[in-house]
């Protein structure tokens, strides 16, 4: 992957709006239900170069292929794994537990994921999702071509984040159960980058986790939940060049209270363990824009890159050009202007029935991305 060597790059962090007429069958195929498969396979190969085209034309320099064939960045990973004919639960965040009143609002809305039945683990996992990802490439190399984009990447789901939204029924423990999905899904990372495309891991996990999966843990207590996902990720990214490979981390895509987040402080040694060169992180949500003084007291290393979310994916605020180039400043003056590619907070539609912000404001949203990082370079260059 390149760094910002003559301007600020820009890039996002995966998933964008399906097109209305994908939708449909991406939910049915969700729901176990029949679709056309001939049918399902045009409609993902012509929303995919649509969606690299839209991005090319909005300004993103790194572009990625939407997700447009999964049903969300990590509920896709039961489909491409044995193992999961479980049915459970994940519990409700512990931030939003504070506020009963805002949770009845998201229950209403349908937003609220607590209690919802998922997909759970109740047998071993292996990998088995081989032609489904030899089609997510083949639609997104022959999208890059056609568009002539210069650079892309895919993302897939760390063993961390699915373990979170997939429970685990059968593995005598987390950790055993974090190896497991580490070793399967070690074919799906190896089989991208192999493929010549840089691969970003998802992992909100090493974060996001901690008001989720593990409220009840002490500081120190997460720290090593934190430590063996890293050291499972690492195992499974072994023999991808570092500079190939981008990991995002975040506290959760959604618009709540947030109160009970872990300190990016608190994790980012562990965080910079990972074996990706590039990290993506949230930092423009107003719960955590601030933490871009971390870097003040953390030196980044010197072979590390930083994609900080300069605009934020839970509203439909478009954020005004002048302060997305203001936030971009900030990391520039810390950690040097070619260690520096503008990204967003979070995918924009991290499920295929979309997201809080709808898909015209997202658009607008990256326009607005890619002026503040002309106006950035125009001060750095």
């Amino acid at each position: 992957m390149r760094r910002s060597e003559e301007r600020i790059l820009t890039t996002h962090t995966g998933s964008l709006p399906r097109p209305a007429e994908l939708i449909p069958p991406l939910l049915e195929r969700e729901r176990g239900a029949a679709v056309d498969p001939e049918r399902f396979e045009a409609l993902v190969r012509q929303a995919v170069q649509e969606c690299v085209r839209q991005q090319l034309a909005n300004g993103i320099d790194i572009v990625s292929d939407g997700e447009m064939s999964k049903p969300s960045y990590v509920a896709y990973a039961k489909d491409r794994l044995t193992g999961f004919g479980g049915e459970g639960t994940i519990g409700l965040a512990a931030d939003l537990a504070d506020f009963p009143e805002y949770t009845a609002t998201l229950r209403r809305h349908g937003l609220a994921t607590a209690g919802v039945p998922r997909p759970a683990c109740n047998g071993p996992v292996r990998y088995c999702g081989e032609a489904e990802l030899a089609r997510d490439l083949q639609n997104f190399q022959a999208a890059l071509a056609s568009a002539g984009a210069v650079e892309g990447f895919l993302t897939a789901a760390a063993p961390g984040v699915i373990a979170v939204f997939l429970p685990n029924q059968y593995y005598p423990s987390h950790e055993a159960y974090i190896w497991a999905l580490a070793e399967a899904m070690k074919t799906e990372y190896q089989t991208i980058a192999a493929a010549g495309i840089p691969l970003q891991i998802d992992c909100p996990d090493l974060a996001l986790s901690k008001n989720l999966q593990f409220p009840d843990l002490s500081l120190e207590e997460f720290r090593r939940v934190v430590a063996i996902h890293v050291e499972a990720l690492n195992w499974a990214l072994e023999g991808i060049p570092p500079e190939n490979l981008r990991m995002h981390v975040c506290w959760g895509n959604y618009e709540g209270p947030h109160h009970k987040d872990v300190p990016l402080g608190a994790i980012v040694d562990l965080v910079l363990q990972a074996r990706p060169r590039f990290l993506s992180i949230e930092a423009a949500n107003p719960r955590h824009e601030h933490e871009w003084t971390v870097w003040q007291e953390v030196p980044l290393p010197e072979e590390k890159v930083l994609i900080p979310g300069v605009i934020d994916s839970t509203t439909n605020f478009v954020e005004h050009p002048e302060l997305v180039c203001q936030r971009i400043l900030r990391f520039a003056r810390l950690v040097g202007r070619e260690r520096v590619i503008a990204g967003t907070d979070c995918g924009f539609s991290t499920g295929a029935a979309g997201g809080p912000v709808v898909p015209s404001v997202t658009w607008a949203k990256l326009r607005a991305l890619r002026e503040g990082a002309d106006r950035a370079s125009a001060l750095l260059w």
